[in-house]
């Protein structure tokens, strides 16, 4: 039996605690996206990780073979999923990838091109293993979105791409394409019960709620690409809504603003109690201030020596729980 695969965020690794929340969305929705695009296909996952993703695509393709550069994660598949019968898993580079030329209808990769810097290698590899008619589906940040806008730097990313980088790469490999755009957004789901033959996307804005607004922008670009446009106009592209049974990110933001309400709350209740308090020692001070005046005396013409009263106790205020009451107890 294999080691468990440890999480270090290159990878996603189903189960493992700590992949969860958005990126488990992201990883399994695009799994689920293509699942019309690959059945019945011969398909190649490039870069699939432990196979998770190769696992789920195998119950509806044809054939689907997996290639990672890391050992441990084929293994990890090879075990996990043994009782696939019509999934291979393999140790390849994706530059160099170790099958003949036109060999695949479908060749998927997630999230693979902006870990690499030989990107029109590996696209060249992409394209010799195709079938003539064959479709590539990949996807990769939009660095517009997922970095600069964000301010975030993602440490195994070597090379991300604005959306005209990707297409200038994809260009002389590929003549036709359809985009399509993936990230994560609250929303609000209104299907019917049984299968719907047709779906909508519809972006307002909280500030004119009864007119339309742009679509958010990709977080993620997708791009389905081939050379024959006949099959490429064909495919059966569409908007897919993808959610958790259990709720989870739902569930995380209804707790995670309970949490907030409650410290703001006290927030609100800590600055009322040191107004009060900070008021409560501007009136002691101005008390003890008037109680040391300087009180006047009888002079002589020959001198005259001011005299200073007796310094008072000073009295705290009658409330037992004031600030000053608590220091002289």
């Amino acid at each position: 039996m294999t080691a468990p695969l440890q999480f270090t965020g290159e990878r996603f690794v189903p189960g493992d605690a700590n992949a969860k929340g958005e990126m488990w969305y992201e990883h399994w929705h695009r799994y689920h996206y293509v699942l019309p695009l690959v059945t019945g296909k011969s398909v190649l996952d490039v870069a699939c990780g432990e196979g998770y993703g190769s696992a789920l695509m195998s119950r509806h393709a044809a054939q689907v073979t997996g290639v990672d550069i890391s050992p441990e994660a084929i293994a990890h598949g090879r075990e996990a999923y043994a009782a696939r019968s019509n999934l291979k898993l393999i140790e390849a580079s994706c530059t160099t990838l170790p099958f003949d030329a036109a060999m695949f209808d479908r060749v998927v990769s997630f999230e693979t091109i902006e870990h690499i810097h030989p990107q029109a290698e590996f696209l060249d590899e992409i394209r010799r293993v195709l079938k003539p008619d064959g479709v590539l589906i990949l996807s990769c940040p939009n660095k517009a979105e997922y970095s600069d806008k964000r301010g975030f730097s993602n440490e195994f990313h070597v090379k991300e791409l604005y959306r005209a980088e990707l297409d200038a790469l994809l260009s002389p490999r590929f003549a036709h394409k359809r985009w399509l755009s993936q990230r994560n957004a609250f929303v609000s789901l209104i299907a019917p019960e049984e299968p719907a033959a047709g779906g909508e996307s519809l972006t307002v804005s909280q500030t004119a709620s009864d007119q339309p607004a742009p679509a958010l922008p990709a977080l993620y670009d997708m791009v389905v690409a081939g050379n024959d446009a006949a099959v490429i106009t064909a495919l059966p592209l569409r908007v897919s809504v993808f959610s958790d049974a259990e709720e989870w990110a739902y569930g995380d933001y209804q707790a995670t603003y309970q949490k907030y309400l409650k410290h703001a709350n006290a927030e609100l209740e800590l600055r009322a109690r040191c107004e009060a308090l900070s008021a409560e020692v501007e009136a002691l001070l101005a008390a003890s201030a008037a109680t040391m005046a300087p009180t006047a005396a009888p002079t002589t013409a020959a001198t005259a020596v001011p005299t200073m009263a007796p310094v008072a106790s000073v009295t705290p205020p009658p409330s037992s729980d004031s600030w000053w009451s608590r220091i002289f107890k």
